[in-house]
C-alpha cells in the first residue's frame, strides 16, 4: 500500500524484503539482487512510480540501465504479488500483503498521487458473479478510483 504518512519508513521497506525473501525462499523463487534493488526503489517513497524512473535510478546503483532489465524484474514482482501496476498512472506501487490474495482495488488521489491498496471480499465476489453471469474468464481483476484523499480534500475547502 502507498501511504505518504509512513512514520517507521526503514522498518517497512526491510519488513518488506524480508517477507519477499521468506515466500521466495519457501516458493523457490530467484530474488536476486536487481529484483531486491526495483523492490526497494519502488517502495522507497510510499509513491508509484514509472518503469523510467526506476530505470534511472537503477543507473545510480551500478546495474543495466537498459528498459528489458526493468521490466523483467516488475514482471517477477507483479506475478508474484510483490508489488501491483496502477493502470491509469501507469505506475507501479508495493504490495502491503503480498502473497494473501491478488484482487486488490486502488483509491488514487489526484492531487498528492497517494494510492491506498484497498481489499473487499464483497466486491470480489460481486465481480465475479458478473463475470460469471456472462460467461467472461477473467486473468486479473484490478480496480482504480479516482479523486481526492481527505487530506486534500480538506486543503481544498479552505
Amino acid at each position: 500500500m502507498s501511504n505518504t504518512r509512513c512514520d517507521k519508513h526503514k522498518k517497512c521497506i526491510s519488513t518488506t524484503i524480508d517477507q519477499v525473501e521468506k515466500i521466495c525462499a519457501e516458493k523457490g523463487l530467484r530474488f536476486t539482487k536487481i529484483r531486491k534493488a526495483i523492490l526497494e526503489i519502488i517502495w522507497e517513497s510510499h509513491q508509484p512510480i514509472k518503469a523510467y524512473d526506476i530505470l534511472s535510478r537503477i543507473s545510480n546503483i551500478n546495474y543495466s540501465e537498459k528498459p528489458p532489465t526493468v521490466y523483467r524484474a516488475l514482471d517477477f514482482l507483479m506475478e508474484n504479488g510483490f508489488v501491483h501496476k496502477i493502470n491509469s498512472l501507469n505506475s507501479y506501487v508495493g504490495c502491503s500483503h503480498p502473497n494473501e490474495h491478488s484482487d486488490c482495488y486502488f483509491i488514487i488521489c489526484s492531487i498528492c498521487n497517494e494510492v491506498q491498496e484497498c481489499c473487499d471480499s464483497t466486491i470480489t465476489k460481486t465481480i465475479k458473479k458478473v463475470l460469471n453471469k456472462n460467461t467472461f474468464k477473467h486473468n486479473h481483476i484490478a480496480l482504480e478510483v479516482n479523486g481526492q484523499c481527505n487530506d486534500c480534500s480538506d486543503v481544498s475547502k479552505k
